[in-house]
């Protein structure tokens, strides 16, 4: 009876202890999970907080105290970059890549959605054929583009900027909502054909709504672009009243030479947009990505 009882006794126990190793198994892999998450938040965050706390200090505490907080919050370095042309620059950053956005996204979804929801001929083609832009190399038609835009007259212009960010972001913008688009249900323009609805209605009032996810997505990625670009911004822009952000920033550095926290305190300003940008728009970025190419 005793030899009996202990038999069965030992396989509730091994259950127990195996149990016992598989949730301490599981804590580990959390802990190492968000410990490795944290360590990845941290190299991120860092260096942004870095950027945004130097530009309060001074030269002195730059170089002699890198890693400690400023001893004073000195608003005038803001202030001052603001004044040496930082609001010009901004100024000129925004109506860019704005006009890009728009421009972008809208020729994009106008094309993905006839590449995915009429019957074109050749449709596949053209769809491989637009696709094939994403092999263009920016830099290697520099050249070609310069003497473009000198030739029809939008060198040195905003509009110059504008055209060539819209064009090479296409290719890339076409398949990102076209692969969303595809999985929108048919019978939704079924049934608003029937309503009398027309192919533009049907595109503006109903496939729009439906595509906002990974319109935003979109939006998102080429406000990222325009935002950061700097080889079309440094050569087909020369006068100092049109020059974005990125080009901007690094004259006003050449004049300053050695005032870093001002040219800190103008870095911060130029990335505090894309940052409050992407924070606002974060869940319908991510639900664009994952559920268009994911797809």
């Amino acid at each position: 009876m005793i030899a009996l009882g202990s038999s069965t006794e030992r396989p509730a126990s091994h259950r127990s202890v195996a149990r016992a190793s598989l949730s301490v198994r599981a804590v580990a892999g959390r802990l190492l999970g968000w410990s490795l998450l944290g360590a990845f938040a941290v190299a991120v965050l860092y260096p942004v907080l870095w950027m945004v706390l130097s530009g309060f200090k001074d030269n002195q505490e730059i170089f002699n105290q890198p890693w400690a907080p400023p001893g004073e919050l000195r608003w005038e370095n803001y202030a001052r970059a603001w004044d040496l042309g930082v609001v010009r620059y901004f100024t000129n950053s925004v109506i860019v890549t704005s006009a890009s956005i728009v421009a972008t996204t809208l020729i994009s979804a106008w094309a993905a959605y006839g590449l995915c929801r009429l019957r074109l001929p050749f449709g596949n083609a053209v769809a491989l054929l637009v696709l094939g832009g994403l092999l263009l190399s920016p830099t290697v038609a520099l050249i070609p583009l310069f003497r473009l835009l000198t030739s029809i007259g939008l060198f040195d212009t905003h509009w110059a900027l504008i055209v060539l960010y819209t064009a090479f972001r296409i290719p890339f913008t076409i398949f990102l909502i076209r692969a969303y688009m595809i999985e929108l249900p048919r019978s939704v323009d079924e049934a608003a054909t029937i309503d009398g609805a027309t192919r533009t209605q049907i595109f503006w009032r109903v496939i729009l709504p439906m595509s906002r996810p990974i319109l935003v997505s979109a939006a998102l990625l080429q406000a990222l672009f325009a935002w950061n670009e700097f080889a079309f911004a440094l050569v087909f822009i020369s006068d100092e009243a049109l020059k974005t952000l990125p080009v901007g920033l690094v004259a006003m550095q050449s004049r300053l030479l050695t005032d870093w926290p001002v040219v800190l305190a103008g870095l911060t300003m130029a990335a505090l947009p894309t940052i409050l940008l992407f924070l606002v728009g974060q869940r319908q970025f991510l639900r664009g990505l994952t559920e268009g190419v994911g797809k």
